[in-house]
């Protein structure tokens, strides 16, 4: 990770275009060491104290040179991803991920050719080949309408705001685009060797290979919530955040809160680099979620009959959600592809910062007495989806127990706000119990026990 954050900072500092850039081989290596040696630590420690992924990915003995060598180089993902275990890696090697489990019909087993274990994979990985080219052609044709110096010149200014956000739209979807053509060749040369392959369905027979699924265009550029949009982008990366940061920062027994959600963002955010761009774009997204979540739990179930089917005016906010959603993210994601601050903050202001503004009076909103107004309404409709600090009914706690669990996507924190109030309520009882055994707790020990909360 020190190595990999030298060459980020030695790639922002020659600002070249022509000069070669390791550290995308480098982000995919930190994934798959770093999962390498929690998987070995986990084979060392008792069944019991194991969760059942962590069993399922344990190593309880060190593997020789080749093969980790070979599984650290592995070429079809080597320079982009996507990552994976090394337990995945040597069940595809001894074919064992290719055997039916038990209770399976035999005819159910994919075809192979001749003793081969491993199924026919040449049709669904020229697939991905094509539908890679395809992605690949559009983005060679679509960057040159949509690029940064348009965003950029002066004549941008000369179209109206709502041309000028949809410029802003197909600059990011034009981005966007040199990644799922990347990410399905790649997925599709993980097919092709056959360590794709995750299994048949016992019904139909019919093989999955999305294994190694990196991201689901589909899912992105169409997603109605922030959620949705980011758990369909960079998916092995998501599975890597939650799996060896988010849970493994977080003491045995206890849920995950605001030191892990930290933790994972921080994470997250070195391991991109240390361009401007990225913190704006993850500073920002974090917010988006954060709003998001609540008008999905206070406004959404206006929409919902009170046993949760759709009512009739349902799918108005669907396309309302749909919109804010893909608007958001376009301003959002623009500094991630400028990079530097002036550009990001130049582009942002002509269009007039509506993501920001819109989000500092959504949180306005929910600060005002509205907020209470909607869950007494909501009360009355006997609806479901209501904070628990609003209501103390059991069913409302284990909501909001279930939703203060969930991982970050791609480390942005589910609620800062949330996060921050749990940290504060941990250092507040822990000074009243210092208190109660008669130590006397001063100023500086309570900001210390507040930033070893936060992970300062």
């Amino acid at each position: 990770m020190s190595h990999m954050s030298i060459n980020h900072l030695a790639r922002q500092a020659s600002d070249s275009a022509s000069s070669v850039d390791i550290t995308g081989a480098q982000m995919v290596a930190v994934m798959k060491l770093s999962a390498f040696c929690w998987n070995v630590h986990d084979g060392r420690l008792p069944q019991q104290d194991l969760s059942d992924f962590q069993k399922s990915r344990a190593l309880t003995g060190m593997p020789g040179l080749l093969d980790f060598a070979a599984y650290v180089l592995f070429f079809p993902s080597l320079f982009a991803g996507p990552s994976f275990d090394f337990v995945e890696y040597r069940r595809w090697i001894d074919t064992s991920m290719f055997e039916l489990p038990a209770g399976v019909d035999a005819t159910k087993r994919a075809p192979t050719r001749k003793r081969r274990k491993i199924p026919r994979s040449g049709t669904p990985a020229t697939i991905r080949l094509i539908v890679g080219l395809f992605w690949i052609f559009a983005y060679l044709k679509f960057s040159v309408w949509y690029s940064a110096d348009l965003l950029l010149e002066d004549r941008y200014m000369d179209y109206s705001l709502i041309r000028r956000v949809w410029i802003l739209h197909m600059f990011g979807f034009s981005a966007r685009m040199k990644y799922y053509g990347v990410w399905a060749l790649t997925e599709g040369a993980c097919i092709l060797s056959g360590l794709g392959y995750k299994g048949v369905d016992q019904k139909t027979g019919a093989v999955n290979w999305r294994r190694l699924q990196n991201v689901n265009p589909v899912g992105v550029e169409t997603a109605q919530n922030s959620r949705a949009y980011l758990e369909h982008w960079n998916i092995n990366t998501n599975h890597w955040l939650r799996n060896y940061i988010y849970l493994r920062v977080t003491p045995k027994g206890k849920k995950p809160g605001f030191r892990a959600s930290m933790a994972t963002f921080v994470t997250s955010a070195f391991w991109h680099g240390f361009y401007p761009g990225y913190y704006l774009a993850f500073i920002l997204a974090s917010f988006i979620q954060t709003i998001a979540k609540n008008f999905r739990r206070y406004v959404r179930p206006f929409f919902l009959t009170v046993s949760g089917t759709p009512t009739p005016y349902k799918k108005y906010y669907d396309a309302l959600s749909y919109v804010a959603t893909q608007a958001a993210f376009s301003f959002t994601v623009a500094p991630f592809i400028l990079l530097t601050l002036p550009a990001s903050l130049k582009v942002w202001a002509r269009v007039y910062l509506y993501c920001p503004i819109g989000i500092v009076l959504s949180i306005a909103f929910f600060a005002s007495p509205a907020k209470g107004y909607l869950i007494a309404k909501l009360k009355r409709r006997g609806a479901a989806r209501v904070d628990a600090a609003a209501d103390n009914s059991q069913k409302m706690q284990r909501v909001q127990s279930q939703d203060s669990i969930r991982p970050p996507a791609l480390g942005l924190p589910n609620d800062p706000g949330r996060d921050l109030d749990e940290a504060v309520r941990e250092v507040m009882a822990e000074v009243e119990l210092r208190r109660r055994k008669g130590s006397t707790v001063t100023k500086d020990e309570v900001v210390n026990e507040f930033k070893n909360k936060m992970g300062l």
